[in-house]
């Protein structure tokens, strides 16, 4: 089991990871904070301050389409904000 799925890169967490120095990513439901802190130490060697989680919960969706309403409904993740030690960072774009 893999603790984090993958990284936030959406503008409000670029601005936040500017301004303040926390990261978001979706992480593995059942994991938690120590387990979350452990895992982002070891892949990105950073230093982590804080970790904060929350459980973004699933939307009802509906769409009208040529062979009627098609409805549905967006996952369930658990998402974290790591906020690091000053001075530490993460570049997300340094290995493409």
């Amino acid at each position: 089991m893999s603790v984090l799925k993958k990284p936030l890169i959406t503008e409000k967490m670029t601005k936040t990871s500017e301004k303040l120095g926390q990261y978001g990513f979706i992480v593995d439901q059942n994991a938690n904070k120590v387990q979350i802190k452990k895992a982002v130490e070891k892949m990105y060697n950073v230093t982590v301050d804080s970790v904060n989680t929350l459980i973004v919960a699933s939307k009802r969706k509906t769409r009208y389409t040529k062979t009627g309403f098609v409805s549905g409904s967006t996952g369930t993740y658990k998402k974290a904000v790591v906020t690091l030690k000053k001075g530490d960072t993460i570049d997300f774009y340094s290995n493409i």
